[in-house]
């Protein structure tokens, strides 16, 4: 059965992006000339070798059994569904915010909502292994900036990452999960219901052909494509040696605006958000903080919902053990000094903390406590 006009695109493209010697600044440069993948196909083999050498010219030329596999699993993968789409640059659809950075993608597949694509994002990313008030801050600043009209980008890890999707998802707001896989791969496994929702209520990202596994190279890849979306980057958590370290440079190489929380100076979880602040990133406590910042590109944002600090119950605030933890990670040795309890006692009531959602219990029998929600 002959392909319809979409289809020939998409075979256009994919031949394209499959010669071995283009990278994607040459494959915009060549498209820029001809003004469209057939149109380069079209052209004579001779202008192929000058722009791709004598081995992308063959590759462009042959029937390659790869690529019609990729092909068959593109088409099978986009029928499958009706929110299923393809996105390529210069369709009209094609987000501006991604084609004022320097590398933006030439192919996205995507699932879901593709309007949110042209909303008001921020990114929230961080840690893989958060701690406890970590996710809790990325959760919470995710549902109020949610709340107030921003969809909220993120890459579908571990840790931070889903933390941020699942506050979004409570705000009833869109949120965006760039992946480094195909999208036919939920990865990590631990994430597969939370993709399913993403895909229901937002939208799943990727520009990696379907089958794509997980390399550790299209990480850091699809990280531009997350700050590029964004009008900021907000970090949580990270460590020195962080891939969210990465989105926020290429964050600030796209003009955007970068924003870190601060942390305990003990805490390797935020040592990378202070080694932001110190290069020039905004130090926020709240979401409000966000909001004000990103006030003069849209006046007519409406207010976040409360923050955890407004909300807190005074009688938490007034707890003698709540007190003398503060926010920091604490020992058991240190609060018995700071409060005067003895063991027993002591370590009754950080259970009852604990089953309150007030207190996390860290590794090496330390305790943090949690921002009230």
């Amino acid at each position: 059965m002959a392909a319809d006009d979409g289809e020939d695109e998409l075979a256009a493209w994919l031949r394209l992006l499959n010669v071995p010697t283009a990278g994607r600044q040459q494959i915009r440069r060549v498209l820029a000339e001809y003004g469209s993948p057939q149109a380069v196909l079209s052209a004579p083999r001779a202008q192929w070798r000058q722009h791709f050498g004598e081995a992308g010219a063959a590759a462009l030329e042959a029937d390659d059994e790869r690529l019609r596999a990729e092909l068959d699993r593109a088409r099978s993968w986009l029928a499958d569904a009706a929110d299923r789409h393809w996105l390529a640059l210069g369709d009209p659809r094609y987000p501006d915010a991604l084609l004022q950075t320097a590398d933006p993608p030439l192919l996205l597949y995507l699932q879901g909502r593709v309007e949110l694509l042209r909303t008001r994002c921020i990114a929230v990313v961080g840690s893989r292994n958060p701690t406890a008030q970590g996710a809790d801050n990325a959760r919470g600043f995710a549902e109020q900036l949610g709340r107030a009209g921003y969809t909220i980008v993120s890459g579908m890890a571990l840790g931070i990452d889903a933390a941020a999707h699942l506050g979004a998802l409570a705000a009833g707001s869109g949120t965006i999960a760039v992946v480094g896989t195909g999208l036919d791969r939920v990865y990590p496994r631990g994430n597969r219901d939370l993709a399913h929702r993403i895909a229901e209520s937002g939208l799943l990202v990727s520009e990696f052909a379907f089958g794509t596994p997980p390399l550790q190279p299209n990480f850091p890849q699809r990280n531009r494509i997350i700050a590029g979306l964004s009008l900021g980057t907000l970090v949580v958590e990270a460590a020195l040696q962080s891939g969210s370290l990465i989105t926020a440079a290429q964050a600030a190489d796209a003009n955007r605006e970068v924003f870190a929380i601060p942390g305990s100076i003990h805490s390797p979880q935020a040592r990378g958000c202070h080694a932001l602040l110190k290069q020039g990133a905004k130090l926020v406590e709240t979401a409000q903080d966000v909001l004000d910042e990103l006030d003069d590109l849209f006046a007519t944002a409406p207010p976040p919902a409360a923050t955890p600090e407004q909300k807190a119950a005074p009688a938490a605030a007034r707890d003698p053990v709540l007190e003398a933890m503060g926010y920091e990670p604490v020992g058991l040795d240190a609060l018995q000094a700071r409060t005067g309890l003895a063991t027993g006692p002591l370590s009754a009531r950080l259970l009852e903390l604990e089953l309150a959602g007030q207190v996390a219990r860290l590794p090496g029998g330390a305790y943090q406590r949690r921002a009230a929600g």
